[in-house]
């Protein structure tokens, strides 16, 4: 089994060496709970309602830097997954995710979707998710808006993922009472259609005048959610059997990928 934590957090708009102390401490705690994988927000170091880029760029770091020192260092025996507003060599911003361990950064991906406002600030990122193989289970890393493109989630499940990993900022939209907010359903249907663990960590509070959904989940692959955070800051976790992952079989006569008619598709 692999334990998998999402550390819903509240950080505070520019206050990187804040939010890199605060998320740290989270990914202590979910260490000390025996997490094997630890999933941090979107923008975790910077917070998301920058005003302009010049404020992003005052918040943005590079991966190899001394920031992520404190990640490395709490994550013990664990996997983290965090998003980080990224200065690349080319001198532009990225909205991007990193994947390290106590050895060091693992990868680094640059959103490939952006959202909104984000397309004021950031530059879409060139690649794809990577499936990596680590420690704690096959990984593909993507950032919040990418889980709704079909083509990238199916593409990284049949290359082997056994786990999504996604930083999210998601904003709260209305819904019908009683109802899940709609990027949970994406995520909950994307582990039923690919079969595949789900971790999705949201941010808390409210920032610069946007609530959040508040909406960390934990998917397993028949699609149903196992673990969340609910309101406020908070750590979902929950066991997980990645092996699972490799049956995409429903029924006797129904395999998921098989059954594709990539012949007309």
């Amino acid at each position: 089994m692999t334990r998998i934590a999402c550390a819903q957090l509240a950080p505070t708009i520019g206050a990187v060496a804040d939010n890199i102390e605060l998320s740290s401490d989270a990914i202590a705690d979910a260490v000390a709970q025996g997490a094997d994988v630890v999933v941090l927000p979107e923008l975790a170091t910077s917070g998301y309602m920058f005003a302009d880029a010049d404020e992003a760029r005052s918040a943005a770091l590079h991966p190899s830097g001394p920031a992520f020192d404190a990640w490395r260092s709490a994550a013990g025996e664990a996997v983290v997954v965090g998003g980080f507003c990224e200065l690349g060599d080319d001198g532009l911003l990225y909205n991007s995710a990193v994947a390290l361990d106590r050895d060091g950064v693992i990868a680094v991906y640059r959103k490939t979707h952006l959202w909104d406002r984000e397309k004021l600030i950031f530059t879409r990122g060139a690649e794809l998710p990577s499936v990596l193989a680590t420690r704690h289970g096959v990984i593909a890393v993507m950032v919040c808006y990418d889980l709704e493109f079909g083509e990238v989630t199916r593409r990284v499940a049949l290359e082997g993922a056994e786990l999504i990993a996604a930083p999210v900022n998601w904003p709260l939209f209305p819904r019908p009472e009683g109802e899940r907010p709609g990027e949970m359903i994406t995520a909950m249907s994307t582990a039923r259609l690919n079969r595949v663990v789900m971790t999705v960590c949201d941010r808390a509070g409210v920032e610069r005048g946007q609530p959040w959904t508040e909406g960390s989940v934990i998917i397993d692959p028949d699609g149903w959610v196992i673990a969340e955070a609910g309101p406020g800051p908070a750590l979902a976790i929950a066991d997980v059997d990645l092996s699972r992952t490799h049956d995409k079989t429903l029924t006797e006569y129904v395999d998921l990928f098989s059954d594709r008619r990539v012949d007309l598709y």
